[in-house]
């Protein structure tokens, strides 16, 4: 079990900003899991002034999502505390070298695990070695990747059905189904793999309000014509 290596008190100032706002509602979620809760006052602040794009929400929601999936998951205080920081080595200045001192080697260890490596520029190449790093991975690590692969197919669905044939879109979807295919290899039906092949299934059967100008269909419904189960992709 990971042992915190210094408490993260005084982490969150007193500024009231969106992010603040959603990690005061969320705290609640982790009543009893004293890492987390650090956790979730540390992301908060690092993530402070972050937006998603797709909704414009704070950009904490998405951790707060991927945090709440590992606990309703059963794993581990430690587990969760990685699944709220998985993005800030990525998308803030934080280094691992931080999240040691403040949450220990395991945390930190969790964290880097499901991280982007940042040397690899092309966008394919880059996820295709996270999931093959992941899939030679722990438990802990694959549980990780699950829950954020969840979150982030959640997140497409709230885009119209025109902006899901946009390239960077098809690219990410890609991710996402390659990304459940590894994950049905190394970890078989658990709760968060079955799970994020319902949310690919919910997005590839999304009502079609219409065609393209040009009178070709969507990338999504051509796959709805061609591949009715999204488990098979």
């Amino acid at each position: 079990m990971c042992v915190n290596a210094e408490e993260s008190h005084g982490v969150v100032n007193d500024e009231v900003s969106g992010s603040a706002v959603w990690s005061r509602r969320a705290v609640d979620s982790f009543a009893g899991l004293p890492m987390a809760r650090a956790a979730l006052r540390f992301a908060s602040v690092r993530h402070a002034n972050e937006y998603r794009e797709i909704d414009h929400a704070p950009f904490i929601a998405h951790p707060i999502e991927v945090g709440s999936l590992l606990r309703a998951d059963g794993q581990p205080d430690e587990v969760i505390a990685a699944g709220l920081l998985h993005d800030v080595l990525e998308k803030t200045g934080t280094t691992r070298a931080e999240l040691q001192r403040r949450f220990g080697v395991c945390v930190a260890g969790l964290v880097e695990s499901v991280s982007d490596d940042p040397s690899i520029d092309d966008y394919g190449s880059r996820k295709r070695e996270l999931r093959d790093r992941v899939a030679h991975a722990g438990s802990s690590t694959v549980a990780i990747f699950a829950a954020d692969k969840v979150s982030k197919v959640r997140e497409l669905t709230l885009l119209p059905i025109s902006r899901l044939d946009v390239a960077t879109t098809r690219a990410k979807l890609a991710h996402y189904r390659a990304s459940l295919e590894m994950l049905r290899g190394v970890a078989g039906n658990t709760a968060l793999v079955d799970l994020l092949d319902a949310e690919l299934e919910r997005l590839l059967h999304k009502p079609v309000t219409g065609t393209r100008a040009d009178g070709a269909v969507t990338g999504v419904a051509r796959a709805k014509r061609s591949k009715p189960r999204a488990r098979t992709i």
